[in-house]
């Protein structure tokens, strides 16, 4: 994550955090750990009376990103952790990392190195299941922070921090390598190509083959044909949202599959043709997105004996409901084509209260439609409303979600 910063910036950045790390400094944050951002003027107001002025500030931005630390990382690690703010942006979710290290200790490792280790997320998780790491980073507040945050969960014995260019450490004398390029920047924001990647893609690629095993994070929206015939690729989702790709080595070669978390549920591609298209069903299946991106979508037809409603669109149908944990089931009870005035009618006559819009292959944005056919509650029903193509056709399906005993 953002590896590449060597400037007065993060010299000033490095020095604040030095304070923090101080008593003086580690006091003003217990006295932030339950802090209103409401209230924040005056209490710094109040706390400047007492401390630094630049010791504030930063205590306050701490506060403020374990505020918003705490959706990955869980309140109780956060409270105790620091962060940067790439930090907190770029850091993997602690679901999917704690994912990833018990993938590591399944395959019998027992040291990584860690590259482009960014504030440690990743080592954290790798250490937590008994995985010596080498977290490795060039820009040195993000080494400090990767640091403080191996002591303050107890994790120091287990995770070395080594500030270095990533591209000359030797890891020889471990069982794996982790790589996480930068896929932003801060001139040009998130990153499409993957040879524009902090290392490029093609030499992280280079030392995982130089390792016994190995993982790469990347972007979930790699294109397949950008994918390493010596990788096994992982898509995976985290509560219904896509999070990650991983392409790992030494372990099944040109493997596809799907991880949903929590879970872990693991759908491994089989080779399948795609599946043939079909008029409209009783049931609608949504396939979760890392399905979609693993280019499974013929798997889980397979499993509930559907088709696609149209050859470019990842919706399955089918007369029957069977479960699948790939897949989210709704019963469609209505099929019109895309007409705004006779959606907005049959919501009236229905007395929905409850809309969700859900779209794939319609340029409508979901928001801009629910202000237009519902402006106010008709009554109490819900309805789903998916926008999509049907035979190449602008269409509406409605229903309703499918609950399984």
């Amino acid at each position: 994550m953002g590896r590449v910063s060597s400037s007065a910036t993060s010299d000033d950045a490095a020095a604040d955090f030095r304070a923090l790390l101080a008593p003086e400094g580690q006091a003003l944050l217990d006295a932030l750990r339950e802090h209103d951002p409401a209230q924040e003027l005056a209490l710094a107001t109040r706390l400047r009376r007492e401390h630094p002025a630049a010791l504030v500030s930063a205590a306050l931005a701490q506060a403020r990103l374990r505020q918003r630390a705490a959706a990955k990382f869980g309140a109780r690690d956060a409270a105790r952790m620091y962060f940067t703010p790439n930090g907190v942006e770029q850091a993997t979710r602690t679901g999917v990392a704690a994912h990833r290290a018990a993938s590591f200790r399944a395959l019998g490792v027992r040291s990584v190195a860690d590259l482009c280790c960014g504030i440690g997320g990743d080592a954290i998780a790798l250490a937590r299941a008994g995985i010596s790491v080498l977290a490795v980073d060039r820009d040195p507040h993000t080494c400090a922070v990767a640091r403080a945050n191996a002591e303050a969960l107890g994790l120091g014995g287990l995770i070395e921090v080594r500030e270095a260019d990533v591209t000359e450490v030797d890891t020889s004398a471990y069982d794996a390598v982790f790589v996480d390029p930068a896929r932003r920047s801060a001139k040009r924001g998130r990153i499409f190509d993957p040879e524009a990647y902090s290392p490029p893609l093609s030499w992280a690629v280079s030392a995982a083959l130089a390792a016994p095993r190995a993982a790469l994070k990347i972007a979930p929206g790699i294109p397949h044909e950008a994918i390493p015939a010596e990788a096994d690729a992982e898509w995976i989702s985290d509560g219904g949202d896509v999070k990650e790709a991983v392409l790992w080595f030494g372990t099944e070669p040109g493997r596809m599959r799907a991880t949903l978390l929590p879970g872990p549920r693991e759908l491994v591609g089989r080779g399948l043709p795609d599946p043939g298209v079909r008029p409209v069903g009783r049931y609608l299946y949504e396939p979760d997105g890392a399905v979609i991106r693993a280019h499974l979508v013929a798997e889980v037809a397979e499993q509930v004996g559907g088709g696609l409603i149209d050859e470019t669109i990842a919706y399955v149908t089918g007369d029957e409901a069977r479960p699948t944990p790939y897949a989210a089931a709704y019963e469609i009870t209505d099929r019109l084509p895309f007409n705004v005035k006779k959606l907005k009618a049959l919501l009236r006559e229905r007395e929905v209260g409850v809309l969700t819009v859900k779209k794939r292959g319609s340029a409508v944005e979901p928001e801009e439609l629910r202000r237009k056919v519902m402006p106010k509650p008709y009554g109490k029903r819900a309805v789903t409303v998916f926008l999509t193509r049907v035979a190449g056709a602008p269409t509406m399906l409605l229903g309703g979600p499918v609950t399984f005993g």
